[in-house]
């Protein structure tokens, strides 16, 4: 049975990607060495680095001034380096879910969080709306809300420096990088496997702290030695360059855009259409990326029974977080637009078997 991986992470990656991956692991390049046996040192481990930067500045149009890092410590470690690093006295915050949370519990241990808005009474199911103070050394977003289902779309003019932890829709579409100081992102949504977390910042936000920073955490340590001072998650690192390649070869972030879009719309369609379920988000405020749905209250007791009928037709990953319960379907790039249709008709088969 083919399987549909609506996986929210790891997730799935593009075929080329993985059998190139694969082929790294038995022997990287003629080198006669695998790609877990390489020495981060040698010269072919640093063109794969290279490679990786490069494809990431082309495809993000990545201006001058902006360093690509690929570090360890996952996005959660980069909830307290980046207060570690830009927070001096006071920084400003937007709440809007659960990983937004984790990373204002961090930067508290630093200094003074204003969280400046918040959609935590309605249970993160929207964006709210706020205003960005002017006397904070930054502004941190989380532009996807992987548990609850929301996004913002669109990139935010900000006074100060504007800090985006964009782990699960980095690549997913066109950014204006130099509205932000720095972005960072886990890798294990749109990126690559698990393992290494990809920082984009402008150096001349650097250097402004007064407190002192252990090496390890200090962004200018990996700047300085090219993501190399210690050794790095070499396989995620490959794999990252692999997938960065069959993103350019569709067309880039505006190809990837237009097809994450449709995906989208095809299934926020049959579940505003469908009898049975409901969307748990506002219209306007709903994720490209991770699509929640519920049954309505009529026919909430089927939960259970949908799950197991979905996993009966190759539907992978699709229970929701249980802060929310229902399902998810998590449509990142790799996703392809059959699995999407894949999913509406088993939703179709069992309204026909329900309602």
């Amino acid at each position: 049975m083919k399987k549909h991986n609506f996986n929210p992470g790891p997730s799935i990656l593009p075929r080329i990607a993985v059998e190139n991956t694969a082929k790294a692991v038995l022997e990287l390049e003629g080198t006669g060495l695998s790609i877990l046996e390489i020495s981060h040192r040698s010269k072919d481990f640093e063109a794969v680095v290279n490679e990786a930067v490069s494809l990431f500045k082309e495809l993000m149009k990545i201006p001058e001034g902006y360093h690509v890092l690929f570090l360890g410590g996952g996005a959660s470690l980069q909830f307290c380096m980046v207060p570690f690093n830009l927070l001096n006295k006071k920084a400003a915050y937007l709440e809007t879910g659960g990983w937004a949370q984790k990373a204002i519990k961090e930067a508290k241990f630093f200094g003074e969080v204003n969280v400046v808005a918040s959609s935590a009474d309605k249970n993160f199911t929207y964006i709210p709306k706020f205003n960005i103070p002017t006397d904070v050394d930054y502004f941190h977003i989380t532009t996807n809300n992987t548990l609850y289902g929301t996004e913002i779309r669109h990139d935010i003019v900000s006074p100060v420096t504007l800090v985006a932890d964009m782990s699960s829709d980095i690549l997913s579409r066109p950014v204006d990088v130099s509205r932000y100081g720095l972005i960072y992102a886990g890798a294990q949504k749109n990126i690559g496997p698990a393992g290494v977390t990809v920082v984009i910042v402008r150096e001349d936000i650097l250097g402004k702290i007064e407190r002192k920073i252990p090496t390890m955490l200090d962004y200018r340590t990996h700047v300085k030695e090219n993501s190399l001072y210690n050794t790095p998650p070499c396989f995620a690192i490959f794999a990252v360059k692999e997938t960065l390649k069959w993103l350019k070869s569709i067309g880039g972030l505006e190809k990837m855009s237009e097809i994450n879009n449709s995906k989208a719309q095809l299934l926020y369609d049959e579940i505003d259409r469908n009898s049975l379920f409901t969307g748990t988000c506002e219209p306007v405020a709903r994720s490209i990326m991770n699509i929640c749905f519920i049954l309505t209250e009529k026919y909430k007791q089927l939960e259970e029974e949908f799950q197991k009928f979905a996993s009966s037709k190759g539907m992978v990953g699709i229970k929701g977080h249980r802060s929310v319960g229902g399902f998810r379907a998590s449509t990142y790039n790799a996703l392809p637009v059959e699995s999407v249709k894949a999913l509406i008709e088993c939703m179709q088969e069992f309204e026909k078997m329900h309602a």
